[in-house]
């Protein structure tokens, strides 16, 4: 598989197969990873890898107050801005509204909407759950860092046949995240990453985002023609 090809068929996989994924195919996936870009070669990312009954039980923990709680422990960061204008809220919006769509729950009914959501903290029921974090200290340069090494472990994931989805949701329970992976208090959680092989017969793992073409986010100088 190429990296065109890795890229665009990537998607925010939210059904997966319990099949289990090998710990060295999870390997070769951060091998591959840890060549992302990084400035200064800082490399700030650390990674923590859950399966089997490690998984089960932060599930269990969190499934057990999650219907509570809906909104977490309070998040470690804002996830959007707040407010969030335009263009950026109507995207947001149509995608959630189309997610819903796809899974055909009416926006009326909250309760449904509410056992969706909760999946999130399931991992979808993927066989395996990871945790990227960050030292505390460090600014927006490294986040890209990081934004970056999640972008590149999902396109490894691609190359073994397997599909991820990224949810920035896990930091909504850093506390709970930090107690079962013995975090230190200097460093935070930045984001969860689902993965495993897709159910491609959930209609969910159909649906695919709409975005912007090319002219409406680039510029072009110097160019003939």
């Amino acid at each position: 598989m190429d990296v065109i090809e890795a890229i665009r068929s990537r998607f925010s996989c939210r059904a997966f197969l319990p099949d289990p994924v090998p710990e060295q195919t999870v390997r070769d996936i951060l091998e591959a990873a840890r060549w992302a870009p990084s400035g200064g070669n800082l490399q700030p990312w650390h990674v923590d890898v859950l399966t089997g009954e490690p998984l089960a039980a932060l599930i269990a923990d969190i499934d057990a107050r999650g219907h509570l709680v809906p909104q977490g422990e309070g998040a470690e960061y804002a996830v959007y801005p707040d407010p969030l204008p335009e263009p950026w809220h109507g995207r947001r919006h149509r995608t959630g509204a189309d997610l819903y769509a796809a899974l055909g729950i009416p926006r009326e009914d909250r309760p449904a909407r509410l056992r969706q959501f909760a999946r999130n903290y399931r991992f979808f029921d993927a066989p395996v759950g990871i945790f990227v974090s960050v030292a505390r200290l460090m600014g927006p340069p490294q986040w890209s860092d990081l934004g970056m090494f999640v972008q590149t472990l999902m396109l490894a994931a691609r190359a073994h046949g397997l599909q991820t989805c990224a949810q920035e949701f896990w930091a909504a329970w850093h506390l709970t995240v930090r107690r079962h992976l013995a975090l230190p208090d200097d460093r935070m959680v930045f984001c969860g990453i689902a993965l495993g092989f897709p159910d491609m017969d959930a209609p969910v793992n159909r649906w695919r985002t709409v975005r912007e073409p090319v002219d409406g986010f680039a510029t072009f100088r110097g160019f003939g023609g």
